[in-house]
């Protein structure tokens, strides 16, 4: 039987984010979340995770949104005071790595002092799979004994025989989750495959602020799609999990 986590990244970016990922999870086949303890969605993220205890929430540590929880950085921080954007990192760059440490680990105590125990550590735009930005994680995995997003080089950390992480957008979800239920594809080589997906509705800030707006929609739909929900829970072949289950 294979093992499906479906996991929403973005949690607490913003109320519209927030809401969107409950109603997936509530009225679909979303499984897992991600907080991001940053932005300003955050507490509002927290409050919902608490009414809801069957979503898993994990830590979705971010280096490339919004600003840092620890001021004093000097090589991950624009002129603004807001964390650089992706497009450093997918260049040649250079981060102070303790930097880099030092804030996630106040991102990971911050989510601890909401009262909530997290089921695993992932990052936004999967920056913990850039550079040698990767030691950091796994060196703050083993501190706080927290499963991982499967995203890293398998010469570093290969679990893969196991476990398959993949991100779809938009409406490659509704292909990924068919091939599931159909076991098609490399999915049947897994015990557990990890679905990231980033279902929302829109406000304000997220139109303002993320370049990936609309398809959120779009994926909120499939997530709670009922035919999809129907296949997948009445499926003999896939039990829907969370981190937690691992």
């Amino acid at each position: 039987m294979l093992k499906l986590i479906i996991n929403a990244d973005d949690f607490g970016y913003s109320r519209a984010v927030n809401y969107g990922i409950m109603d997936a999870h509530k009225m679909g086949i979303l499984t897992s979340t991600t907080l991001m303890t940053n932005m300003p969605g955050a507490e509002h993220a927290v409050k919902l995770a608490k009414e809801n205890d069957t979503l898993g929430v994990g830590v979705h540590l971010v280096l490339t949104c919004g600003r840092p929880l620890i001021q004093g950085h000097k090589t991950i921080i624009s002129e603004s005071g807001d964390f650089k954007k992706l497009s450093f990192y997918e260049q040649d760059f250079q981060v102070d790595l303790q930097e880099v440490y030092k804030e996630w680990k106040a991102q990971i105590e911050k989510f601890l002092s909401f009262g909530l125990i997290p089921t695993h550590l992932d990052s936004h735009h999967h920056i913990n799979s850039f550079g040698n930005i990767y030691n950091v994680f796994l060196k703050l995995a083993k501190e706080y004994n927290l499963p991982i997003r499967n995203n890293i080089k398998k010469e570093v950390y290969d679990i893969s025989k196991e476990f398959k992480s993949t991100d779809f957008f938009g409406g490659e979800l509704n292909e990924a989750i068919v091939n599931v239920i159909n076991l098609e594809n490399s999915f049947k080589d897994y015990e557990t495959v990890e679905i990231m997906c980033h279902p929302a509705y829109v406000d304000q800030f997220l139109l303002k602020s993320s370049s990936f707006v609309f398809p959120r929609l779009e994926e909120l739909e499939i997530l709670t799609d009922k035919r999809i929900n129907e296949d997948i829970k009445g499926s003999k072949n896939i039990k829907l999990i969370s981190y937690r289950d691992l």
